[in-house]
């Protein structure tokens, strides 16, 4: 995965890509997603305590994003927000692609979240999951080809790939449609440097008003909760 952001990063940008010791290999059922949030909260302020800028959580359900945004001071993105983010600077609809039925559930839920369903034209299954993307490339690609072309019928203008697993698809399947077809990753990776610039620039950070305010240091240290400090 490093060596594939390389290719996309500014210049000026130090990137490192971290996983998990252990847990789980992917995040398709909830009963992992939710695992998961304690470890990616404890990445992300571990990050914020060596100096990064920036962090980016790596599955397009965005698990734990306000939380992470709640207990950190440093810019953090997600694919699913900043892909979508994304989209609407470039089409009024969208379509996503993902692997499996059972992930359109809790994404929906995070596109309701987002205030995006009016936005949404539909998403599409390609019945593969995580571990498959990669396996049979040519197939992956032929069965995206076939969802993207029914999404563009129904009047999508933009298509989002909803797993970062789909890293290295979209070029060629952009290029056979003539419309913008989003890698998540990539587009976590943008969003993180522009908003690190632009809190440079402007000062612009997430606000500290109401939905993002931290929790209060007091009741940190009394609960001895010091992975969230």
């Amino acid at each position: 995965m490093k060596d594939y952001l390389d290719l996309y990063r500014d210049s000026t940008t130090n990137l490192d890509v971290t996983s998990f010791n252990r847990g789980p290999h992917h995040l398709e059922y909830y009963s992992y997603d939710a695992l998961m949030i304690p470890h990616i909260l404890k990445e992300i302020k571990n990050a914020e305590k060596k100096g990064y800028d920036a962090a980016i959580i790596g599955c397009f359900y965005d698990p734990g994003l306000r939380e992470a945004r709640e207990v950190s001071n440093i810019v953090v993105t997600a694919p699913l927000e900043s892909s979508t983010s994304l989209a609407l600077s470039l089409g009024d609809r969208f379509s996503i692609i993902v692997g499996r039925k059972k992930w359109i559930p809790l994404m929906m839920s995070r596109i309701k979240e987002y205030g995006l369903k009016d936005r949404l034209v539909s998403f599409k299954d390609i019945e593969m999951g995580v571990h498959d993307l990669h396996k049979d490339e040519s197939e992956t690609e032929k069965r995206l080809i076939n969802s993207i072309e029914e999404s563009v019928k129904e009047g999508a203008e933009v298509v989002i790939l909803g797993c970062t697993v789909f890293f290295g698809f979209y070029r060629e399947v952009q290029q056979k449609f003539g419309i913008p077809v989003i890698d998540p990753i990539v587009a976590s990776l943008k969003h993180a440097e522009l908003y690190v610039r632009l809190r440079e620039l402007c000062g612009w950070s997430h606000s500290r008003k109401y939905s993002y305010e931290a929790p209060p240091v007091s009741e940190l240290q009394k609960w001895d909760l010091r992975e969230l400090l």
